[in-house]
């Protein structure tokens, strides 16, 4: 797993965007709903959760997968 994976969760919640590494998701049209639906991908792939505040201080796939990979340690 990688920022890569994240990247393509933001586009299947989000649609026909482009979508970076360092893509702010609320910049990109996403919502609290949809960002729901992000975090709970991400607990889904990578077996890991992350709380509200850990999306929102790091809306990007490169923040989000720096949680992830903290988590994890």
């Amino acid at each position: 797993m990688s920022t890569g994976h994240i990247v393509q969760i933001f586009r299947r919640v989000l649609g026909p965007v482009e979508v970076a590494p360092h893509s702010d998701f609320f910049e990109l049209g996403g919502d609290s709903l949809l960002a729901t639906r992000v975090l709970s991908a991400i607990a889904r792939d990578f077996g890991t959760e992350l709380s509200w505040d850990d999306f929102i201080e790091n809306p990007s796939p490169d923040g989000l997968f720096a949680k992830v990979t903290a988590a994890v340690r």
